[in-house]
């Protein structure tokens, strides 16, 4: 074998061993926002500091536009179409009440991807499908919405000034909960959110994302990992 063949194999064979986020940051990830508000523009920007380029996408392309431009040269604009298939991972960073039209018009698109939901119902703003959510839990019926995707509950349990705030502070750091059904698409998130600055919980599969949503004891916590384990009544790690 020779020398150039010989250490291709031995870093596969290294990156095959290290942690999912030193994996993340050897590949980056494609990530697309469906939203390009206060949330997606933030959560863009943490993970293009760590490394991985995003399409921000918006229902007015001007917005995802002015947004792309602020975050640099690593940051692209799209219509929620293009993001989508952009995107090995996309964000939906929406009120709530957008969805049921977002599983309309993306339909296929998100098919065999991982989903961060990041929106939270609140009847007020979102109407029927809001209290539904309140009623069924949010993950569950973000789901339904999207058949085909393997959403993940996550970054919708702190403000995001919450967010840009705490980001990367001092040890101990600002734990964030996700819940999700597939495997591999929570060890993926659990990267990401470590990658953008924070201490990962994995609460469980999408029903138990109902422990973080608007309303319960998990919601905007702003506690440590530790902290926020007792508190959702997780075991410690």
């Amino acid at each position: 074998m020779n020398h150039p063949m010989r250490r291709r194999t031995l870093l596969a064979g290294l990156c095959a061993l290290l942690p999912a986020r030193l994996a993340l940051a050897a590949q980056p990830l494609r990530i697309g926002t469906i939203g390009a508000g206060h949330v997606g523009s933030t959560l863009a920007g943490l993970w293009l500091r760590a490394g991985h380029p995003v399409m921000l996408s918006a229902s007015d392309i001007g917005s995802a536009r002015s947004a792309a431009e602020v975050l640099g040269s690593n940051a692209q604009a799209g219509t929620p179409q293009d993001a989508a298939r952009f995107g090995d991972v996309v964000l939906l960073a929406v009120p709530y009440g957008a969805l049921p039209g977002l599983g309309a018009s993306l339909h296929g698109l998100l098919a065999g991807k991982i989903v961060i939901d990041a929106c939270n119902p609140y009847p007020w703003r979102d109407g029927d499908i809001a209290r539904t959510a309140r009623q069924q839990g949010a993950g569950v019926v973000t789901q339904s919405l999207f058949p085909g995707a393997h959403v993940v509950r996550a970054f919708n349990s702190e403000d995001m000034s919450t967010i840009q705030a705490e980001a990367h502070r001092t040890p101990p750091l600002l734990g964030i909960p996700y819940a999700g059904d597939d495997p591999a698409s929570m060890r993926t998130v659990g990267a990401l959110i470590a990658e953008a600055g924070f201490d990962p919980v994995a609460v469980g599969p999408l029903a138990t994302a109902r422990l973080f949503q608007p309303g319960s004891n998990g919601f905007e916590a702003n506690l440590t990992a530790p902290e926020l384990r007792t508190r959702l009544g997780l075991p410690r790690t």
